[in-house]
């Protein structure tokens, strides 16, 4: 089952074994105490977490020596993990529900999503362009602001994103 990294562990703080917590998911509260996640050291279970000071510590790793065994250690959710624990509002999606639609606009294929990337604070939808369009003469790839100008609607049960004016992006690429 795929992994999604979600945070890193920084330096240890004070003599508790507290660990700086750097994030890097968008649901900060997935983390809670007795939570467990996956990490390069194997399952670390959270036994304290202080978002106010950004540290936190896990069980069995609770003196400062034991601690700093964790220093850039990698937590990840599997994709079970993520759905349980990250509330997402009306018409939101997670990127791997996104990646590998295809993109539609007008009833035409233009390609399909093979990753989602983020540029300050954009999302880019990266589309390999169908092969048809690629025999035209077109890129064959191209990036799409995951913004409403040209997000019509993503179906994640149908697995496809309707779009307007990307079709210009591609052509313009």
């Amino acid at each position: 089952m795929k992994q999604f990294f979600i945070a890193q562990i920084g330096k240890t703080v004070g003599l508790r074994g507290d660990l700086k917590f750097h994030l890097h998911t968008d649901f900060p509260e997935q983390f809670k105490t007795g939570q467990h996640y996956q990490s390069d050291r194997g399952d670390l279970e959270i036994i304290d977490l202080n978002t106010t000071r950004g540290t936190i510590r896990f069980r069995g790793y609770e003196d400062r020596e034991s601690a700093k065994k964790l220093t850039n250690v990698k937590l990840y959710a599997d994709e079970d993990q993520t759905l349980e624990n990250c509330k997402l509002k009306e018409g939101e999606h997670f990127w791997f529900e996104i990646i590998g639609a295809s993109v539609l606009e007008d009833d035409e294929v233009l390609g399909k999503v093979t990753d989602i990337q983020r540029l300050l604070d954009t999302d880019y939808l990266q589309v390999k362009t169908d092969s048809r369009l690629v025999n035209e003469g077109l890129p064959s790839t191209f990036m799409i602001p995951y913004i409403p100008r040209y997000i019509i609607e993503a179906d994640t049960e149908e697995g496809t994103v309707l779009t307007k004016d990307s079709r210009e992006i591609l052509e313009a690429s």
